[in-house]
């Protein structure tokens, strides 16, 4: 382009559909398979990217960090690299099954026929639905809606990450539940059951009653409860007495085990070994030590039943205790009653629990326990940590069902000092973090949970032989051959069958569970790099260069795709990882949805412009927090005002012509371009290190620099043609600009590419990434003359008269190097200060007096 298409008045408004059409049309950020071939594997830039639940909307946190990965990508792409930058969506997940139920009003029902004419009862406008007034629909058709609404907000997303300004190859794109992303999870999870590494069991398993489905520990969050503690009797089994445990789960007492003292507890250790006899069901149940127990709680002693607590589940393991479970996976009381129950009062006590909900269970058993007389006090209520499903609204159970699992270290130490050598061996940005991975897999205490009992999702691959009564024999797993993935068993055959045989004697029946989503999300570096589908671009792009990701998400993410990639290849998936930090609020909270506190970016992008977001998000660096007042967004508001400074400085810079043949030759030229080298060493050494912040604000503080002294100092000299230095302002002016505008693309992406189309040929975003000049030139001449400048403005201001007074004389007062600086650009500081002498003397400081303006014509 040339300088006649420079807009008189250059604006924001408008970039971002102008670029992201012409990066689109000019394929600017396809991933070139040619060049990487050429390359090899250290010439690619390869990104495991974060796939966003395709759930409802964008918020203010997605902007964030995915604008870090790419300020990084654009940088490494600039440096040469062929970058690798794809985008996944991860549609499966409970979320997702949520999402659908209350946008449409509907909820599956397997037992239901397939209805092809089906329309759902509402569109997104359905206000305060009760579940129980959602419509029954077949699971075909409730998959159906799924995968129309995932689909339309993944155009939705992909149309905001484009306003952005990702520099994603939307060529290189993958689905969570695509038939491909099927193949890859079912492939990758029977090698693990190939290889000893997924096994089933039945087990007590933390448990939601909304979604109704297994939960992981991974998933878990505690909330604050309010709890009251129970004080209730049990009776010693020879007669002598009454032991007085204290709980918060009455409503279990029919489940009790046990009761648990600490084995240095004098006050029960004469007990030990001994049995008490429990209050309404007269159950015998042992006294037994056990280290968890702690003496400083309630009476000291617990009760352990099937299950209340994860602690319930490691004193029933450990201590090899029966299982007595009440509660079902809806929550309620089983109709099926525990066997040791045998007493006629037990098992009518037992018989007014039947079907009751956990609230109105215990309501009626503290009711029981004060008719008997073995409820001896209530507590006034206080406030302990539950644990919660991270998107459920109650409270989890713990019930007793069979499951999938995948070993990862919890039980397995040869396995888990693999996986912390793993981290070890990888960069992580910031090196912190490593640690929240290691104290994750050190405190893991059960194997990765990967069944859930929903809907939309990937199926577990297996059937399950039945024997001559038509049970499941779980010791007769059948497996599809690998060729034949993907496949989903309620529908598909396995081999040696025919169809007629499901689910009768001697014939076959499908496992019903999916995946659960990490089990997918956990492969994202196989689904993108073509693992087992495309064995040429794996070996371009994997192991992949970065992961880059929220903290949160340690634990699940990061730490199971470390745990695919061990078990399968034996290594890091990564060689690098890139977390950023919490958005929060005015209030330093974090925000999230069930705060409230979520902000959109929508109406920020559009108010501020593209340019101004990336900026804020690019001010923070890498897992530190970032507060955002959609008030006064007054980071995004500083970015804009660069923005609009750079398309203003370009149109300015671009208006000096540059004299064919012209060199530096100016002391102060020479200067501004060495300072400037000093800029573009330290920014790259930043963005190497992936501290984008650092790079920005370098860049920034010269720009400003350039802007208010620089440019202001030689512009007189760079207008006049006559001046024997006019060649050397223009030719630094443009050589700067040149290399301003390539350091800001990464982050001011639309505005740099609208400067530099104004003046070179290509794109900005795929041009060289500046390296120094290495024009002789002393950078402390630059500093002394804009601090003259800045103390001529300062003297004017103080003496009451216009930046464009006149002034006949001043003096400068410095160390002798800093005057012969100022000496260097006398010229210059003459033409902008509009000062007709300049004296010199001697100081410690530099100072400017003794002004005297100019007589003002009349």
């Amino acid at each position: 382009m040339t300088d006649a298409q420079i807009p008189d008045k250059p604006a924001l408004e408008g970039l971002e559909q102008k670029w992201d059409a012409a990066w689109a049309a000019q394929g600017t950020y396809l991933f070139d398979r040619d060049a990487a071939k050429a390359g090899g594997r250290a010439g690619v830039f390869s990104v495991d990217t974060p796939p966003p639940t395709a759930s409802g909307s964008l918020h203010i946190g997605h902007v964030f960090s995915y604008t870090h990965t790419d300020v990084k990508v654009r940088f490494e792409r600039m440096r040469g690299k062929t970058v690798f930058y794809p985008m996944g969506w991860d549609d499966n997940g409970l979320p997702t099954e949520r999402r659908v139920q209350n946008y449409y009003g509907v909820r599956c029902d397997p037992s239901l026929p397939y209805d092809a004419d089906f329309t759902p009862p509402f569109n997104g406008d359905a206000k305060s639905l009760k579940p129980a007034d959602q419509v029954p629909i077949s699971r075909r058709n409730f998959i159906e809606l799924c995968e129309a609404l995932t689909e339309e907000d993944e155009q939705h997303f992909e149309n905001l990450f484009r306003q952005l300004g990702l520099s994603v190859d939307w060529t290189q794109t993958y689905r969570t539940i695509s038939d491909d992303t099927i193949r890859t999870s079912q492939l990758a999870f029977l090698r693990n059951v190939e290889r000893g590494e997924a096994y089933q069991a039945l087990a007590p398993t933390l448990w939601d009653i909304d979604f109704r489905s297994a939960i992981a520990q991974a998933e878990l969050e505690d909330r604050d409860q309010q709890a009251s503690y129970h004080r209730i009797a049990f009776h010693k089994s020879d007669g002598s007495g009454d032991i007085h445990i204290e709980s918060t789960r009455p409503e279990l007492l029919a489940a009790c085990v046990a009761l648990v003292a600490n084995p240095d507890d004098e006050r029960y250790r004469g007990l030990f070994g001994t049995t008490v006899r429990t209050p309404l069901f007269d159950v015998e149940v042992p006294i037994l030590a056990h280290p968890l127990a702690q003496q400083d709680k309630g009476s000291g002693i617990a009760m352990v039943c099937t299950f209340g607590d994860v602690t319930d589940i490691i004193w029933w393991r450990e201590l090899d205790l029966p299982n007595r479970t009440i509660l079902g996976k809806d929550g309620r009381v089983l109709a099926e009653m525990p066997e040791a129950i045998v007493s006629d009062a037990g098992r009518a006590a037992y018989a007014e629990l039947v079907g009751k909900t956990v609230f109105t269970a215990r309501k009626t058993v503290v009711e029981q326990l004060q008719g008997s007389g073995e409820l001896l006090e209530v507590s006034k209520p206080f406030s302990h940590p539950v644990k919660f499903y991270e998107k459920g609204d109650r409270p989890l159970e713990i019930v007793s069902t069979r499951q999938w699992y995948v070993r990862n270290g919890a039980r397995d130490e040869d396995l888990r000092d693999t996986l912390i050598s793993l981290g070890k061996g990888m960069d992580w940005h910031p090196d912190f973090m490593r640690v929240r991975y290691e104290n994750w897999v050190g405190g893991l205490t059960g194997d990765w949970l990967v069944s859930r009992q929903r809907f939309f999702g990937v199926p577990i691959p297996v059937w399950y032989g039945l024997d001559e009564h038509g049970e499941r024999d779980y010791d007769r797993v059948l497996t599809p051959d690998h060729a034949s993935l993907p496949i989903d068993p309620t529908i598909d055959v396995p081999a040696g069958y025919t169809a007629d045989q499901r689910g009768v004697p001697g014939g076959f029946d499908a496992e019903q569970d999916i995946f659960d989503t990490w089990a997918t999300s956990s492969l994202t570096p196989q689904l993108a790099g073509g693992w087992q589908r495309d064995d040429e671009l794996w070996n371009l792009v994997a192991p992949f260069d970065v992961r880059p990701q929220g903290q949160d998400i340690i634990r699940t993410w990061l730490f199971s795709t470390m745990l695919r990639s061990a078990l399968e290849d034996g290594r890091a998936p990564w060689t690098d990882a890139a977390i950023s930090g919490f958005i929060v609020d005015p209030d330093r909270k974090k925000m999230s949805k069930s705060k409230g506190n979520v902000v959109t970016p929508a109406d920020i992008l559009a108010g501020h412009g593209t340019d101004a977001v990336r900026y804020w998000s690019a001010s923070s660096r890498l897992g530190a927090d970032a507060a955002f007042d959609p008030q006064n967004p007054t980071q995004v508001k500083i970015g804009r005002r660069l923005a609009i400074k750079v398309l203003n400085a370009a149109k300015f810079v671009l208006s000096f012509p540059v004299p064919e043949g012209a060199q530096i030759t100016h002391a102060l030229d020479a200067s501004m371009l060495a300072t400037l080298d000093q800029v573009v060493r330290d920014a790259t050494k930043a963005f190497e290190a992936y501290d984008h912040a650092r790079a920005l604000e370098l860049t920034e503080a010269f720009f400003w620099t350039f802007c208010d002294d620089y440019l202001e100092l030689v512009k007189e000299r760079a207008y006049n043609q006559t001046d024997a230095g006019q060649a050397s302002a223009a030719l630094a002016l443009r050589l700067a600009l040149s290399t301003l505008l390539r350091l800001l693309a990464p982050v001011l992406a639309f505005a740099a590419e609208e400067a530099w189309s104004w003046f070179e040929e290509g794109s900005v975003h795929t041009s060289a990434w500046p390296t120094p000049l290495e024009i002789e030139g002393d950078p402390a001449v630059l500093t002394a003359v804009s601090a003259a400048l800045i103390g001529i403005r300062r003297a004017k201001t103080e003496a009451k008269a216009s930046q464009k007074t006149p002034v006949d004389t001043l003096t400068v007062a410095a160390p002798a190097a800093v005057l012969d600086a100022v000496r260097s650009a006398e010229g210059d500081l003459k033409a902008v200060g509009r000062i007709a002498d300049i004296a010199y003397a001697d100081a410690d400081t530099l100072t400017v007096s003794d002004v005297v303006l100019a007589p003002q014509e009349a």
